[in-house]
């Protein structure tokens, strides 16, 4: 019984010592030269009342009249009607502009 652990050990030392040595990395490296990203051809823009909400600090403000200019105005997220001038339609929940 003593030996087969004497066995299992020496084994185990074998295959430590050539893992050890199969992974070792090599003396003189070589500069890795990076690429750099191209910019992409067009940012598609995420707008509307819940992105508007979720950028915000307060969403509530967005109901506020008198809140600050940084909150953006109604027109941001109202769609028009184009056969009524001046009267909205609906709400813009999600646009993406492209």
């Amino acid at each position: 019984m003593k030996i087969y652990f004497v066995l299992g050990l020496v084994m185990a030392g074998m295959t430590a010592t050539a893992a050890a040595q199969s992974f070792s990395a090599p003396a003189n490296k070589k500069k890795v030269e990076q690429t750099r990203r191209t910019a992409p051809v067009s940012r598609t823009e995420v707008t509307g009342v819940v992105p508007r909400a979720i950028r915000g600090g307060n969403p509530l403000q967005m109901l506020n009249p008198r809140a600050p200019a940084r909150y953006g105005t109604a027109e941001q997220s109202v769609v028009y009607d184009p056969r009524y001038p001046g009267k909205w339609k609906g709400i813009k929940f999600f646009s993406i502009l492209f």
